[in-house]
């Protein structure tokens, strides 16, 4: 059959529902912390490249490096101490509030209520990575003759960075972005573990834990299909930005 995963040692049911069930969460936090580090990230990056040399550009790189140097789970048990418990904000772990049954857009609030310190916490590792790199590009891209051009006509500071060098300095983080994409989840294993997130990284740690090895080659497995159609994804992107790239049917 087909995706016929076998049986669970642990939990006794279908390794394929098991993981399905799972998946969702799991994408949801993953999907999300790469869109807040892009954003973030780039945001930095541009702010970084306008004055290379000044006082910003410096605090960005240093913040975007100590981002990259904190252990994601000791940021996570950081975010937790400060906003869960000690400014009771963001709840300290979980997809939703079961006490509570909500439906339709007060569900989706509470999802996203739950969501916001665990993807923060994953795309911190990210951000220091995205900003560096699109830092280097916008540079590099400033530095063409078709942004010299654009400044020479008179175009304003914010049109020349935003609509004309910032398209083509995008090029490079989308193409790291497809390339980290298992990185990503591979963090999502201490964050899911530290948030109590019900994806596959809660998933694997059990299945560890009780050596269940369908369970755990089934995660692989699933894994490692998320990552290729994330690069298949990244490749439409990229043709996107840059119409030039043309595939075999243009």
């Amino acid at each position: 059959a087909v995706l016929d995963l076998g049986y669970s040692f642990y939990y006794n049911i279908s390794v394929t529902d098991l993981i399905l069930e799972r998946l969702p969460a799991t994408l949801l936090l993953v999907i999300s912390a790469q869109l807040l580090a892009i954003t973030i990230g780039v945001v930095l990056g541009v702010i970084a490249a306008r004055n290379p040399q000044g006082i910003t550009s410096h605090f960005v790189t240093v913040l975007a490096l100590v981002g990259y140097s904190a252990p994601v789970f000791w940021t996570g048990i950081m975010l937790i101490i400060l906003f869960s418990s000690t400014l009771p904000i963001f709840p300290i772990g979980g997809l939703m509030d079961v006490s509570v049954e909500r439906e339709g857009l007060a569900k989706m609030l509470d999802v996203l209520h739950h969501l916001v310190l665990p993807s923060i916490t994953l795309a911190s590792i990210f951000v220091a990575l995205y900003s560096r790199l699109a830092r280097a590009s916008m540079l590099d891209v400033l530095g063409s003759d078709y942004v010299r051009t654009a400044k020479a006509k008179g175009l304003s500071e914010f049109l020349v960075v935003y609509k004309h060098a910032l398209r083509n300095a995008l090029l490079p983080v989308v193409t790291m972005a497809g390339l980290v994409f298992s990185g990503v989840i591979s963090g999502a294993v201490l964050v899911e573990t530290v948030f109590s997130w019900p994806g596959l990284g809660t998933l694997a740690v059990q299945a560890i834990v009780a050596r269940d090895t369908p369970t755990i080659l089934g995660i692989l497995f699933f894994s490692s299909l998320v990552v290729v159609v994330a690069n298949l994804l990244t490749d439409l992107v990229y043709r996107i930005i840059d119409p030039r790239i043309k595939t075999s049917d243009d």
